[in-house]
């Protein structure tokens, strides 16, 4: 998986290098999803969006992270807790290389955001900026502002959403009648809580008031709560 950086140093590559006629990404991804144990939606694709979105980012159809681009407007988990992104749908509407140039403009943070959450967790593809895993992802979590390690690539990542025990993983912050919360919830909002869930006075999720918010400003919310927190002396992006 290439960088940001890494992209802008070379030649990009023609679509037609990075799709074959054949395609065991999608067929690996479809297997999993079609064996899944938590609930999977498919978002449909627009084709020339998502061939689009694949050359813009610049891996082949042949892995997991390729062929959920290619092939999805990406993907929503768990009645929609989870959402991988794709290449871009109504319901999500971002596609990933896209909008995370969006994000950082002509900086580099060394890592993809390939997924969030609704409590407004991100999923990071590890690109050099978060250590030497190359390739590994990564979960800025809400609840202690940490990039943890999860210790696997992209297509393990997808095994966990698949068919981890995801109502353990996120115990403590889901919240009564969460569901019918999700289902009001755009793609492209998350939910910001008061008190911040990395305080105590949080520590019991049914108490704490949630409102939707974009999820570009809870991404950004998060990590300068982390710089104030003294985690990080200077955020991804550079600013001191």
């Amino acid at each position: 998986m290439m960088t940001n950086a890494a992209v802008a140093q070379q030649p990009m590559r023609p679509l037609v290098d990075l799709t074959g006629k054949t395609d065991p990404g999608w067929a690996i991804v479809k297997q999993m999803i079609d064996s899944a144990m938590n609930k999977v939606e498919v978002l449909p694709t627009d084709t020339a969006r998502a061939k689009n979105a694949l050359y813009e980012l610049q891996v082949t159809s042949s892995s997991s992270i390729g062929a959920v681009v290619l092939n999805t407007g990406g993907i929503l988990v768990d009645h929609g807790w989870i959402r991988l992104l794709g290449s871009g749908s109504i319901r999500l509407d971002r596609e990933v290389m896209k909008w995370n140039r969006q994000l950082y403009q002509s900086q580099n943070p060394g890592y993809l955001i390939i997924a969030d959450d609704v409590p407004g967790g991100f999923y990071l593809l590890n690109g050099g900026g978060l250590g030497d895993d190359i390739g590994n992802i990564y979960y800025f979590s809400p609840d202690n502002l940490e990039f943890e390690p999860m210790g696997y690539g992209y297509t393990s990542f997808l095994s966990f959403c698949f068919n981890g025990n995801l109502a353990a993983y996120y115990e403590g912050y889901r919240w009564k009648n969460w569901k019918s919360d999700v289902d009001k919830l755009s793609g492209n909002q998350v939910y910001n809580f008061v008190p911040m869930l990395f305080t105590k006075e949080a520590k019991d999720i049914d108490k704490v008031q949630k409102r939707p918010v974009p999820v570009n400003e809870q991404y950004f919310f998060n990590l300068e709560m982390r710089k104030q927190l003294g985690l990080d002396k200077v955020d991804p992006i550079g600013h001191e």
